[in-house]
């Protein structure tokens, strides 16, 4: 423990140093992280030290940013089968990203809208990082080899890790490896295709150098098989299906791991009084306490942010959590805002009703879909109700007919939410009813009438419960202690699923069902698969890592796999490699599989909702990736980066490497 706060503490003390190197409209920025003399500053090994420490705080703010209401994660989710931007009363509503994401506009690098260009910012920041240490390790004397290799390691999956999620976001893109002295501004885009084959490359050295978990003495710096999980996704990529299959086993096999199947650590229960959480491992594995300790065995590795080192506002809670307090919502006689945030000293609390302490205080900001909601825990016409992630008698999801009335004001005072009304009330000047059976009493379902995975959501808000007057329960917040909100980089239930592709792709559907099955035992679903498709294993993938997996690169990356191995989706359709990137249009026809799940499992492109405003959520088949921001190719003065497909300046004549090697030799060229 005492090395994981010096790691921490060195984190803390890189944050003031990026904060003069931070990235601004490119990537094109080239200074290294400290304004001191690089080379006094990186040729000692307490300088690599911080580098590294820096590296590693990365991995965090890349997905939380201390804003108070939309977390970065949330746009990886936007664009998705499982999810909608919700914010309906934002200035900017994020529904039709069909017409609203262009190289010039759309993209947010913040704020109640989205994070997509600060996911571009952050990625080069991140890579930037790394190269650091690439660029002066070497230089460091009396380094032992086996030392030398091991920050070579590290750094190479620091970069990888960077690389990987930027080439699936934003395709083909420039390949920058090193610290440049001299400005270049003649950056040609390299391949994804390229891009991946110097990961594997890198990340197959990094294997053999980085440390076991077991011969580190803390947690949270990148260890070995935080490597080997990276690969497995790289190999993947790349159709070497069997050497990914083969990793994942050796993974999951040889390395001290395993699914964690019995309840364990802190339970941390919310507020047991107005919604009881039994005691499971379900909800266990996903307490912030629980994931960097030693009795978890399903950790590969975490991402820290406890106590007050290197820490960040993590307001999952808020911002992920159905809207339910406010005057959309009324009871059946009326009454608006018939469910509150009441503050514990406030005259109307009530313990029994205070939902704020047990689901936070929600805002809406982004809501599931039908599809993550209700499709996936059907099977053959019933919904499976033992599932603990799906597990409302545990206490693990909660539907808004769980919610009682709060508000002392209303005549169904402690009873049970509900979206219809269930007969007529009142008669208006005209004699007709005020309230008609059956009449919606949600004027904006998609803000505030959907369920809560509460076992994904829930921190425990330390800030606001030493507070007897907060009605603000948000997250991990920091008031005279933090609360806990360290998060899964990589953990064990994972590699199961990545092995189930793997042996998906090649034809073994039987042996991937197996591996599928083994994280539904854990959970306890009430099916288990004889044999499994490609939808099976992405429904799989959204039951279990929620919250965790960077979903909408996830989908490109299994989008790219369909079409590299041939093998046909659930609806028995097949992709063309040379094709499956490259399409526009609105239209439910073609298409890669990404668009097909936004199509068929979302409300993507059904046409203009009203729900509070009207809405028309709209995906382009182009928006598969991201534009290239236009602030990054106008600065690349002397050459000229490649747009992606479909978006305004996408030009197919523009040249890009195809060979890592080439783009790496190109580097110290600056004219």
């Amino acid at each position: 423990m005492k090395k994981m706060n010096k790691l921490a503490k060195g984190c803390m003390v890189l944050a003031s140093v990026a904060m003069l190197a931070s990235c601004s409209d490119s990537f094109l920025e080239q200074d290294p992280l400290s304004f001191y003399n690089p080379g006094n500053t990186y040729t000692t090994e307490s300088g690599l030290r911080s580098a590294m420490a820096m590296c590693d705080l990365g991995l965090k703010e890349m997905l939380m940013d201390g804003n108070g209401n939309v977390l970065p994660i949330a746009s990886l989710y936007f664009m998705t089968d499982i999810g909608l931007y919700a914010k309906t009363d934002a200035n900017f509503v994020m529904d039709d990203f069909a017409n609203k994401i262009t190289p010039t506009d759309g993209m947010k690098g913040g704020g109640d809208e989205n994070a997509m260009s600060r996911f571009w910012d952050r990625g080069w920041t991140s890579i930037k990082f790394a190269n650091t240490v690439l660029s002066y390790v070497d230089q460091v004397a009396g380094l032992d080899e086996k030392v030398r290799n091991e920050y070579k390691g590290r750094a190479y999956f620091h970069r990888a890790y960077g690389y990987y999620h930027q080439a699936l976001l934003f395709g083909d893109i420039p390949l920058v490896t090193k610290i440049i002295e001299v400005p270049k501004q003649n950056y040609k885009s390299t391949s994804k295709d390229a891009i991946f084959q110097m990961l594997v490359h890198d990340l197959e050295f990094a294997v053999q150098n980085v440390p076991a978990q077991k011969d580190i003495s803390y947690m949270g710096t990148v260890n070995q098989e935080a490597c080997m999980q990276l690969l497995i996704k790289c190999y993947l990529v790349t159709g070497e299906y069997k050497k990914a299959e083969d990793m994942a086993t050796d993974l999951i096999n040889n390395h001290g791991l395993k699914l964690m199947d019995a309840p364990f650590g802190t339970s941390v229960p919310g507020n047991n009084t107005t919604w009881p959480v039994e005691r499971n491992v379900v909800w266990d594995l996903h307490r912030g306490e629980n994931v960097s300790i030693a009795e978890n065995k399903e950790t590969i590795m975490p991402i820290l942010n406890f106590h007050s080192q290197s820490w960040i506002n993590y307001p999952l809670m808020r911002a992920m959590c159905v809207h339910w307090s406010n005057s959309i919502i009324r009871d059946p006689h009326n009454l608006s805002s018939p469910t509150y945030n009441y503050s514990r000293n406030d005259g109307k609390y009530d313990e029994e009703l205070d939902w704020v302490r047990a689901l936070g205080r929600g805002i809406g900001c982004f809501r599931t879909s039908y599809h993550y909601n209700k499709t996936i825990w059907r099977y053959d016409g019933e919904e499976d109700t033992q599932d603990l992630r799906h597990n409302r008698a545990a206490g693990n999801w909660v539907e808004m007919e769980d919610l009682k009335y709060n508000n002392p004001a209303s005549d169904f005072y402690g009873q049970n939410m509900t979206l219809y009304a269930p007969e007529d009330w009142g008669v208006d000047d005209k004699g007709k009813p005020i309230i008609t059976k059956g009449q919606l009493l949600c004027s904006d379902t998609i803000r505030s009438w959907y369920p809560t995975p509460l076992y994904k959501v829930y921190i425990k808000d330390a800030a606001a419960e030493e507070n007897m007057n907060a009605n603000q329960f948000n997250g991990a917040t920091k008031g005279t202690s933090c609360s806990n909100g360290d998060l899964y980089l990589f953990r064990l239930a994972e590699t199961y699923l990545l092995r189930a592709e793997a042996k998906f792709y090649q034809g073994n559907t039987t042996g991937a069902a197996e591996d599928v099955n083994a994280v539904r035992r854990r959970a306890n679903a009430k099916k288990m698969f004889t044999t499994v498709t490609i939808g099976d294993i992405t429904d799989e993938r959204a039951r279990e890592l929620y919250l965790e997996e960077w979903r909408q690169p996830e989908l490109t990356r299994i989008s790219w796999c369909l079409a590299r191995s041939g093998q046909p989706d659930e609806w028995g359709e097949t992709y063309d490699l040379a094709t499956w990137d490259k399409q526009t249009g609105t239209d439910l026809n073609g298409g890669s599989y990404w668009f097909k799940r936004c199509t068929r499992y979302s409300i993507f492109n059904r046409g203009p909702i009203f729900s509070g405003k009207e809405l028309n959520y709209q995906v382009d088949k182009r928006n598969l990736f991201w534009p290239v921001p236009n602030s990054a190719i106008i600065a690349n003065i002397s050459a000229t980066l490649r747009q992606n497909y479909g978006y305004d300046g996408y030009d197919a004549s523009v040249p890009m490497f195809t060979n890592w090697e080439e783009a790496v030799a190109d580097e110290d060229k600056t004219n």
